[in-house]
């Protein structure tokens, strides 16, 4: 298990990220799991239970998908909780409404916002309050340049390794779902899901031909799939993604 420091990068520690596997990946395919973190920072300031603020996690995606380490895989699993920052979110999708002042940086919203789970969450799923309290824009600032930069500069670091060895690399953002959308879920509550999402962004962030052949090899297993419905992907294949350069 590797640390952010271990690779060369600015202060990043254990408990705000790991990569399972090796930094210089024996394979095409890089991993990343941004929603399994469960290590609760000192600094949180929220006024629900640790259980609570483990709403939004895709619980042990990370310990499903870390045996691919074993196969020269890596997988970069974020420590941190969800409702603390979502790393899956652009760095200027801000949620003013918890803010005590203007917001002085980019502004990128997303539409998140307005349900509360922008880049910082400011409600949990049933719509219970996270905070007592607006976030200073320092906070804000601290919890960017501790999570959300060096989360996204591993990745960046694993791919551009793995690009480099091989020519191409495909990245995987891993993430869990729940078998029926419930009252906020995509596709309206009651809606069932196929077994496996695969989200392309339409076909913009990796070739159509890789796509396929993902599918295929899942529907070869008896898997049920669907492409882009109801989740298309979001940021961390936005960013880091260019099939035209072999980055799918």
């Amino acid at each position: 298990m590797k640390t952010s420091d271990s690779l060369g990068f600015d202060w990043a520690p254990a408990d705000v990220l790991v990569v399972h596997g090796p930094v210089q990946p024996a394979s095409v395919v890089v991993l990343d799991s941004p929603h399994s973190g469960r290590v609760m920072p000192h600094d949180f300031g929220a006024v629900l239970s640790h259980d609570d603020l483990r709403d939004g996690e895709d619980e042990y995606i990370d310990e499903l998908y870390a045996p691919a380490a074993e196969l020269g895989i890596p997988l970069l699993a974020a420590q941190f909780p969800r409702t603390y920052l979502d790393a899956n979110r652009h760095a200027g999708d801000i949620d003013l409404e918890l803010l005590e002042g203007p917001w002085p940086h980019a502004y990128e919203p997303s539409g998140k916002g307005a349900l509360g789970k922008a880049l910082l969450w400011r409600t949990l799923d049933d719509g219970r309050p996270i905070y007592n309290r607006r976030l200073t824009v320092d906070e804000v600032r601290s919890r960017i340049e501790r999570c959300h930069r060096p989360y996204h500069q591993a990745l960046r670091y694993l791919m551009d390794a793995a690009h480099r060895a091989h020519g191409r690399v495909v990245h995987i953002n891993c993430h869990s779902m729940n078998a029926v959308a419930g009252a906020m879920g995509e596709g309206g509550a009651g809606t069932p899901r196929a077994d496996f999402v695969l989200g392309d962004r339409d076909g913009t962030t990796c070739a159509a031909e890789v796509t396929a052949f993902v599918q295929e090899q899942l529907q070869s297993h008896g898997y049920s799939v669907k492409v882009n419905d109801p989740f298309k992907g979001v940021e961390l294949v936005r960013a880091h993604s260019d099939p035209t350069a072999g980055r799918h």
